[in-house]
């Protein structure tokens, strides 16, 4: 009976190792899912019919059912087809496209938002459409909407905790691990979620330092 955190350190180098792993499904689906929602809001916005719709209807089937189901269909229903995809990539994958149409969503109204005579006048010189968009306004528009980016960042952090549940060993399923060989819950939840606040922390001090550069360069 009563609380006893002495069986903690035992463990450190496990729960260290699970937050090493945290970090890394988290920074690795963070890639994906920046540079994911920055090629599906071209995609939405700019793209012909046949791939806009098909797009719109895979960015709704990701919005509207849970991410546990996702990275479950993506770990155990793609092995049915042939892709076994180790369980690590399945959980950047799963993650990343997740949150890259939340990301999506965002960008597109950062495109929409930039002024259209920046549009005409680069077409005007003689810019393509891609380099347009490549060289003028995405880059202005992913500059406006870095917070709720950021937000969405933090978010897939706290969510990478799902990952648990295909077997990667993140910290979740580190401390699980321990629970089942010392029966101490409560020390080993308390104590994971410390060292998720201590990730969160990090992650908080780069995105803020990465908005006041961008304020800088403007």
């Amino acid at each position: 009976m009563g609380l006893d955190f002495s069986v903690v350190p035992a463990f450190a180098g496990a729960l260290l190792l699970g937050m090493v792993w945290t970090i890394a499904i988290t920074v690795s689906a963070a890639v994906l899912s920046f540079f994911g929602g920055i090629v599906f809001a071209v995609i939405a916005l700019y793209s012909p019919a046949l791939i806009r719709y098909p797009f719109r209807l895979f960015a709704w089937l990701f919005m509207g059912t849970p991410l546990l189901l996702q990275l479950f269909l993506i770990y155990f229903g793609l092995i049915q087809i042939g892709v076994d995809l180790p369980a690590f990539v399945a959980g950047v994958i799963g993650l990343g496209l997740h949150f890259a149409v939340y990301n999506s969503d965002i960008i597109q109204s950062g495109i929409l938002a930039v002024d259209k005579g920046q549009y005409e006048g680069a077409r005007t010189l003689g810019l393509s459409r891609m380099q347009t968009l490549r060289k003028i306004i995405v880059p202005q528009a992913v500059r406006a909407v870095i917070p709720p980016i950021g937000n969405n960042m933090i978010a897939l952090l706290k969510d990478s905790a799902l990952v648990s549940v295909i077997g990667v060993a993140e910290l979740t399923l580190t401390s699980q691990m321990a629970i089942s060989r010392t029966f101490r819950p409560f020390e080993f939840y308390v104590t994971a979620a410390a060292c998720y606040y201590v990730i969160n922390l990090g992650l908080e001090a780069g995105l803020r330092r990465i908005e006041r550069r961008i304020q800088l360069a403007r």
